[in-house]
């Protein structure tokens, strides 16, 4: 599933900067057509591939570890304390 799931990724970021371009490519001739091409790419980028990529990667984690709380706060504290120590 692993695999299967990187390539879908993949493949929707190449579909859509291959939209991107042609979007590109086509401009001077139809521009509401180049404008439509560019406009899929670019939410296909934003909308489809960065949530795809950012929950394979999130998977596993633990949110808790990335928010601001009091005992995370007091961790960062005292590593700088650490780390002024031994400089």
């Amino acid at each position: 599933m692993k695999l299967k799931f990187k390539h879908l990724i993949v493949m929707v970021v190449m579909a859509s900067i291959g939209s991107i371009i042609y979007g590109f490519n086509i401009k001077e001739e139809n521009l509401s057509k180049a404008n439509k091409y560019i406009g899929a790419g670019t939410a296909g980028l934003f909308l489809l591939a960065m949530p795809l990529f950012l929950y394979k990667e999130s998977k596993g984690k633990n949110m808790k570890d990335y928010m601001l709380t009091k005992e995370n706060i007091k961790k960062m504290q005292d590593k700088e304390g650490e780390n002024a120590g031994n400089q």
